[in-house]
């Protein structure tokens, strides 16, 4: 007995279905670190972020506020611009700035940098 091509074609559509559905699932990403474990470093980074970042992202989702949200920052492969999520990187945005986001390398100092690095990697 032949098989028709509209049969074959049917057989397909549940498996493309379930492959569509699941290609726009992404897991959740990991929580971020509690701010009661932050160690003293973290906390001032913490600090550093709330006073010159967290009025365009947001720390704690992925969602765009006026810039992309942080949510995992650092436990992705790479950032919402496409550049690897690595210190390298995220040190020349927050100096340089990029797209909209303006430069803080005069703004911050190198200690209140590698704070906000180190709070930056509890997201």
């Amino acid at each position: 007995m032949e098989s028709s091509p509209l049969r074959s074609v049917c057989k397909l559509l549940p498996a493309a279905a379930a492959l569509l559905l699941l290609a726009g699932c992404s897991p959740p990403l990991p929580p971020s670190k509690p701010l009661s474990e932050l160690t003293p470093q973290e906390m001032h980074g913490h600090e550093v972020f709330v006073d010159n970042c967290a009025r365009c992202h947001d720390a704690n989702d992925t969602r765009v506020l006026h810039g992309p949200g942080l949510q995992a920052l650092f436990k992705q492969k790479y950032l919402p611009s496409g550049f690897p999520a690595n210190d390298e990187r995220v040190t020349f945005v927050i100096l340089h700035g990029h797209g909209m986001m303006p430069a803080f390398g005069n703004t911050i100092s190198q200690e209140q940098l590698r704070d906000l690095l180190a709070y930056l990697h509890t997201l």
